[in-house]
């Protein structure tokens, strides 16, 4: 086979999901196009639709593995090439990266890793003078890199430098070092529930955490799961479904949510009979969460709005999930460590600091204001709260009680907001451990 020439090999079992997984990785790394945009929704990867609900799995999970363990990846790799990985043929990297992620972490036999990696970058035509290459470094990558993966992972290389340094100075070392292993694992799938827990715990084989979310190991298509389409449920990771039921009883209450989409928390409101109006400055996100309202058969006003110029009636509450760096999703955005800059978190302070504002605006006195982000970075939680009620004598903070985070004292800071990370939670199968990172504080005003 001359492999000078790229050849047109679509047609392979399997090489379809690696060519768009390949795809998808070089739009993050070269293009700095968020993972999440080029799965789902208006700009998503037009090959997507054509492949089988098991080859998206595939796909999808190729992609997130090769990003969850990218340090790793390319410390290694770099360890196998004499000169480095090949910077003139992006197709090149991404079906090592992939190829790689394969024999390493998931349940691929190791010469099929090897042989459509190698077809991988024969079909592009910067990387098929590398097809070689991709074949001899997959090869010895399948008999030497499991032992320096283990090495490799002594120390925490697939969180960016700059990040892992402010986890340290804000956390701790020994924190620092257990959030970065959370990340390195595959999140198991969260629930929210619109009825009875326990009984969809059992139907989907999974459990009942402390703070009411259903967990399960359940794979496939999330769409194909009993009571999905009947609108039993919404996926919602246990961390992010906290912040709405510091409300407490919300029958018959005005609550505004404020940068709603895709309508989680929204759907929590509705679903304990809350009037909601949910807002959001995307029309595609705002269509997205008018599709998951539908599917759940819940009522709410949906509003296409910027929130800092949004005016209204005042509202018993509002819930204000503010735009933030989303340190906290890494483990289900792998993307996110990769593509922020500290530069973002400063930025994104900014505009949290108006929406706080307006969110107070639109409060009724006596009302309660749940400021909330997925983000471990205290300037976007502890310091933007501190702040405002450094600033504005009308508002009081309501501390957080051990029973609304059932029992788990440790969601707690020392000034009663909840703050989880991604290693709480712990549990003997990593699989079913950790939760995402999030901050929440709860504020009256007089």
């Amino acid at each position: 086979m001359n492999q000078s020439r790229p050849i047109q090999t679509l047609d392979v079992p399997g090489l379809a999901a690696r060519r768009i997984a390949a795809d998808v990785l070089d739009g993050v790394l070269h293009k700095r196009r968020m993972l999440d945009d080029q799965l789902d929704g208006p700009a998503a990867h037009p090959g997507i639709k054509t492949l089988s609900d098991r080859d998206r799995a595939l796909m999808r999970r190729l992609a997130a593995t090769s990003l969850r363990k990218l340090g790793t990846l390319r410390k290694l790799l770099g360890r196998l090439l004499d000169r480095g990985i090949p910077s003139d043929a992006p197709r090149a990297e991404s079906a090592l990266l992939i190829g790689a992620a394969q024999i390493l972490w998931m349940d691929v036999p190791d010469h099929a890793a090897v042989d459509l990696s190698v077809r991988l970058a024969q079909s592009d035509r910067r990387a098929a003078r590398y097809a070689g290459l991709v074949n001899a470094v997959l090869r010895r990558c399948a008999r030497e890199g499991h032992a320096m993966a283990q090495e490799a992972a002594l120390e925490p290389v697939d969180i960016p430098s700059w990040l892992m340094t402010r986890w340290i100075n804000n956390y701790g070392a020994d924190n620092a070092r257990a959030i970065a292993i959370a990340l390195s694992h595959e999140p198991p799938l969260d629930i929210t529930v619109k009825g009875d827990a326990e009984q969809w715990a059992s139907q989907l084989h999974g459990e009942v955490l402390p703070t009411g979310s259903i967990r399960t190991l359940m794979h496939g298509p999330v769409t194909m799961l009993p009571g999905f389409t009947q609108g039993s449920w919404w996926v919602q990771d246990a961390a992010a479904a906290m912040p709405a039921r510091l409300f407490g009883d919300v029958a018959g209450k005005s609550i505004v949510d404020l940068c709603a989409a895709p309508g989680g928390k929204t759907a929590q409101l509705a679903s304990a009979g809350a009037s909601v109006t949910a807002i959001d400055r995307s029309p595609n996100r705002v269509m997205r969460l008018r599709d998951n309202l539908g599917r759940l058969s819940l009522n709410a006003e949906t509003l296409v709005a910027d929130a800092t110029e949004w005016t209204s009636k005042p509202f018993d509450g509002v819930l204000l999930d503010a735009p933030c760096a989303s340190t906290g999703t890494t483990r289900r955005h792998p993307d996110i460590a990769w593509l922020k800059t500290e530069a973002d978190i400063g930025a994104l302070a900014a505009l949290q600091s108006r929406l706080l504002q307006k969110a107070v605006s639109l409060l009724k006195p006596g009302g309660t204001l749940i400021y909330c982000t997925c983000s471990l970075e205290p300037e976007e939680g502890e310091h933007a709260i501190a702040g405002m009620l450094a600033t504005d004598s009308s508002l009081r903070r309501i501390p957080v009680t051990s029973g609304e985070v059932g029992g788990r004292n440790e969601l707690i800071t020392a000034d009663g907001d909840l703050r989880t990370l991604p290693c709480h939670l712990p549990h003997q199968d990593p699989r079913r451990a950790g939760m995402d990172g999030f901050y929440a504080a709860r504020l009256i005003k007089s």
